[in-house]
């Protein structure tokens, strides 16, 4: 299958040919397909959000090129196209409501796609139904948490009908609750089918995707599922990234010599993980007792 998004040598400059010229990235090869749940994390500066805004047309490389969906994004043309295929929700969820009730900020983008009416209210409803905010259809957005902004924002896009779901930082400004609901509504959305690319310094949110990549400098250093980019935690600590709480106690677990395996990821990993070393070491004297009972008992 051909892949959705595909990076190629991908180099970004700010202010390119001026003295305050700075790059961003640097030579980024990077395929996404159909159907993926990728994270990209990195710290302040290494240019995670400036590859978030190539993946819709939102920037244009200074060298190399970004495929969507066959559309080249230097293809200006294309660039409507693109954005009806990747929808962007970011981090201040107050500067992507229009409107001045839920369902019209919802119906705000097919509005502009020159959509029938009824086609419209359709997507409103399902599109809120899909984020758990369809009671709130009649609500002004001003009213609602941080989460349910951003679910709003979410339902917004959805109702474009996007192959993939672009989130820039957008669980950043909301507080636990907000982020648990954000991160609920997008693990339900990529298990319909819609392609999900997270872009967090929130390593613990990285856990939940099925890929992660971990830019730094401008560069990818790290890429593969979160089992195997979290148990590289000499690497992630050189690229002043923290490992999140549960695989970072596994990793001190481990190094304190308690032989856990390595792809604990959640607290139910470890649980497990730590009730078979308590089986296995309770088996042998378990064992070794009832030998003892049986042999007090032939005499």
């Amino acid at each position: 299958m051909t892949p959705l998004i595909e990076v190629r040598n991908l180099t970004h400059v700010y202010n390119a040919g001026t003295p305050e010229a700075v790059t961003a990235l640097r030579e980024v090869n990077l395929t996404i397909g159909r159907g993926d749940f990728v994270a990209i994390v990195g710290g302040n500066g290494s240019g995670k959000s400036t590859l978030a805004k190539h993946f819709n047309a939102l920037l244009l490389p200074s060298e190399g090129e970004v495929i969507v969906d066959g559309l080249n994004t230097r293809d200006r043309s294309a660039v409507w196209e693109i954005r009806q295929r990747v929808g962007m929700v970011f981090q201040n969820p107050d500067n992507q409501l229009v409107a001045t009730l839920v369902e019209e900020d919802v119906a705000f983008g097919p509005e502009n796609l020159g959509l029938p009416p009824d086609e419209i209210a359709r997507r409103v409803q399902d599109t809120l139904a899909a984020v758990g905010m369809l009671e709130h259809r009649r609500r002004e957005p001003h009213l609602l948490s941080g989460g349910q902004k951003q679910r709003v924002a979410i339902a917004g896009i959805l109702a474009m009908r996007p192959q993939c779901l672009v989130l820039d930082e957008a669980t950043t400004m909301l507080d636990p609750q907000g982020q648990r609901e954000v991160l609920e509504t997008i693990a339900r959305l990529n298990a319909q089918g819609v392609t999900v690319i997270h872009i967090t310094h929130a390593m613990e949110e990285a856990v939940h995707c099925r890929r992660v990549i971990a830019l730094a400098d401008g560069r990818i250093a790290l890429d593969g599922p979160p089992a195997e980019v979290f148990r590289r935690a000499e690497d992630l600590k050189s690229l002043r990234l923290v490992l999140p709480p549960v695989p970072a106690l596994a990793h001190r677990l481990r190094r304190d010599g308690l032989p856990l395996g390595q792809s604990i990821l959640t607290i139910d990993h470890l649980e497990d993980e730590l009730a078979r070393l308590a089986r296995q070491r309770l088996a042998p004297r378990s064992g070794s007792g009832e030998a003892s009972e049986t042999a007090d008992g032939a005499h």
